[in-house]
């Protein structure tokens, strides 16, 4: 299987991102919480692996389906 991205479920402003680059992931963990509309959006892994790639920081606003990380089992 090849890399997996994990996209913005909603649009809104990244709260804490709970990986860093080369953090291994089970599917389901929590890579980072999103606010939007004064409620906090958990983003899962949706597969097991190790993160490849982060494309945003805590404060970074993100649209509805945007790629936020990406995953490599």
């Amino acid at each position: 299987m090849s890399k997996v991205e994990i996209n913005s479920p909603v649009t809104g402003t990244v709260w804490k991102i709970d990986v860093t680059v080369g953090s291994f992931v089970n599917q389901g963990d929590v890579i980072m919480i999103l606010e939007s509309m004064k409620m906090e959006i958990p983003v899962e892994a949706s597969i097991s692996g190790v993160v490849k790639a982060l494309y945003v920081q805590a404060n970074d606003t993100v649209e509805d389906e945007q790629v936020l990380c990406v995953v490599e089992p």
